[in-house]
């Protein structure tokens, strides 16, 4: 069995675990802390060569993993991997989204140690998503697809195993998440009026891509009842405005998760994604009767002076990603972000 929690840069090391099956492999795995509290895989030797086999080829160096600031070998990875439940076709994109999450503009470090309830969001772009196939339709945040459960989940390990980033230590989360099991979904390019996200990101249409946020779980956006653009945005904008995410700080990115049928609507009043960025940006603005006194005087003594009588949620409507996922249904979503953060997008390498 590979070591999941090697913190020798050079090598992983190899553990003797006898005839151990499955049941007595998890009750050692959460003795030794590796376990997010599911059932594991057992990363045997023959498994990890498998899942390491399928990303020779991708030389991109690993920057350390915070907080430990440990250099992850392949192997470290791929234990983690198939210990998630992970099949080897997936490791590329677990590799990718954690090239994703090291880019040092994310912060990973401030987002696992932070007392906020965030997650890595991890969304998938290009042709990948149906080799794969990664959930982009409906339920596409929920339960049903090994490929979205596993992937998110195997990078969750990652960071708690080789990070370190364990629940009430270095992650300090007052409340955490469900979306600290795993959080992946699938960019439904397929029902989108709009160029994919990845494109707009300056990617190939024909490369497979994997985003990365530090963000909460999804605030559903439930609009029936409008039946032009600028209503839908309307309710969209009166979601945004929250007073208790941490995008009041307006120091931050987030994510605008459109259903189809309401893509379909914005698309046939002529909405372009740059015009609905800028509507959610002006419409979503906090009015400051609606802020306490007491956040009044911490925002004005944490460089975050209101415009007027309002707060803006975000720095810049470029700060607003829109792309499309999920199935039939009038609902759309809003995903905060942790707020220092950024949005990271890398290339999935082909598998070998």
């Amino acid at each position: 069995m590979t070591d999941t929690s090697q913190t020798d840069p050079a090598d992983a090391e190899l553990i003797d675990v006898g005839e151990m099956d499955v049941t007595a492999f998890n009750e050692y795995a959460m003795q030794q802390g590796w376990s997010d509290g599911m059932p594991l895989y057992v990363p045997t030797e023959d498994k990890v060569a498998k899942f390491v086999a399928v990303c020779r080829g991708d030389n991109r160096p690993f920057l350390p993993v915070s907080p430990r600031s440990v250099v992850p070998t392949l192997q470290s990875l791929a234990a983690n991997a198939v210990m998630a439940g992970c099949r080897p076709e997936y490791f590329p994109v677990v590799t990718a989204a954690l090239h994703a999450v090291l880019n040092p503009d994310y912060n990973l470090h401030g987002t696992l140690a932070t007392t906020h309830s965030c997650a890595p969001m991890l969304v998938v772009h290009g042709p990948m998503r149906h080799t794969l196939k990664i959930n982009c339709g409906s339920n596409c945040f929920g339960q049903g697809w090994q490929a979205n459960a596993t992937i998110g989940r195997a990078l969750g390990l990652i960071l708690l195993n080789v990070g370190g980033a364990k629940p009430g230590e270095m992650d300090r989360s007052t409340q955490g998440s469900p979306a600290k099991y795993t959080f992946c979904f699938g960019e439904n390019e397929e029902e989108s009026p709009w160029e994919p996200y990845h494109v707009r990101r300056g990617f190939n249409a024909n490369d497979s891509v994997v985003t990365a946020m530090a963000g909460e779980a999804p605030h559903n956006i439930n609009d029936h009842g409008s039946t032009t653009g600028d209503d839908i945005l309307t309710t969209m904008a009166g979601t945004i405005s929250q007073v208790g995410a941490n995008t009041i700080y307006g120091k931050g990115p987030y994510f605008v998760v459109i259903g189809p049928e309401h893509a379909q609507t914005l698309k046939r009043d002529g909405y372009t994604i740059e015009s609905m960025q800028a509507a959610l940006h002006e419409r979503s603005k906090v009015h400051v009767s609606r802020v306490s006194k007491g956040n009044q005087e911490s925002y004005a003594s944490s460089s975050r002076p209101r415009q007027g009588d309002y707060y803006y949620i975000g720095p810049t409507p470029q700060d607003i990603h829109i792309l499309v996922a999920g199935g039939p249904g009038k609902h759309s979503a809003f995903i905060p972000s942790f707020g220092g953060t950024t949005v990271s997008s890398v290339r999935i390498a082909p598998p070998a």
